[in-house]
C-alpha cells in the first residue's frame, strides 16, 4: 500500500514537472539590470562549475524541475538543437535542477545532451534566483531563465516559460557576438628616393 502511494504522488511529480511551473512562494526574482547572484554548482561529470568563470560570455541560465519528464525534455532538446548558434554568439547554456549529478549524468547519456547541468540539491542557487517551488511536499525548480550578459548582470527574465519554443526565444535575444578585427597594416620598406650616399673618404 505504501509502495502504491510513493508511486503514484511520484507519477503526479513527473507530470507536474512535464507541463505545469510549480509556484514559489516569498520568493523575489532577481531583477533585469541587477547582478546576477554567484555560485558554484556540481555538473553532470562532477565537475564544479562557477558563474564567475564565463565572465566575457553570455549565459543562459534555465532552472527546469526534473530531469526525464516530458517538458524537460523538450526544453533540453530545443537547447541542444540550437547549441551551435549560441556557440557563434559567445553564449554557454547552464541547465539547473534540484536533482543529482548522478541523475544529470543518466539524462545528459539518454538524450544525447552535451551543455552543462548542474546539481542544486541544496536549493540554494534556485532560492537566490526565486525559482524555488513546491510540489506535494517536494522541492522543485520552477521553469525560469535569466540571461545574464557578459559583464554579470541580468539582462532579460522568462517566467513559466513554454518548453517547445523557449530556445528560439532565448536565443533570437543574445545579441551577435562583434568580431574585433584589427586592422591590417602594411609595413613599407623606407624609401630609397632623393638619398645621396657618399663614399667612404
Amino acid at each position: 500500500m505504501r509502495k502504491r502511494v510513493l508511486f503514484i504522488i511520484a507519477a503526479a511529480l513527473t507530470l507536474a514537472a512535464s507541463f505545469a511551473t510549480v509556484h514559489a512562494a516569498n520568493q523575489s526574482l532577481p531583477a533585469v539590470g541587477q547582478v546576477a547572484p554567484t555560485f558554484t554548482l556540481p555538473s553532470q561529470d562532477g565537475s564544479q562549475i562557477s558563474l564567475s568563470s564565463f565572465h566575457g560570455k553570455w549565459v543562459v541560465l534555465y532552472f527546469y524541475p526534473k530531469d526525464g519528464t516530458t517538458g524537460c525534455t523538450i526544453e533540453a532538446h530545443n537547447f541542444q538543437r540550437d547549441l551551435a548558434q549560441y556557440q557563434q554568439k559567445n553564449a554557454v547554456i547552464l541547465g539547473v535542477s534540484e536533482d543529482t549529478t548522478g541523475s544529470h549524468q543518466q539524462f545528459c547519456a539518454k538524450e544525447g545532451l552535451t551543455f552543462r547541468l548542474l546539481a542544486d540539491t541544496t536549493h540554494n542557487v534556485a532560492t537566490a534566483y526565486g525559482s524555488l517551488g513546491n510540489f506535494a511536499g517536494i522541492q522543485v525548480a520552477n521553469r525560469n531563465t535569466f540571461l545574464i550578459d557578459p559583464t554579470g548582470k541580468i539582462a532579460q527574465v522568462w517566467t513559466k516559460v513554454d518548453p517547445s519554443v523557449h530556445s528560439a526565444q532565448v536565443l533570437a535575444a543574445v545579441p551577435t557576438a562583434k568580431t574585433s578585427a584589427k586592422p591590417s597594416m602594411s609595413v613599407k620598406p623606407p624609401s630609397t628616393e632623393n638619398l645621396s650616399v657618399k663614399p667612404p673618404q
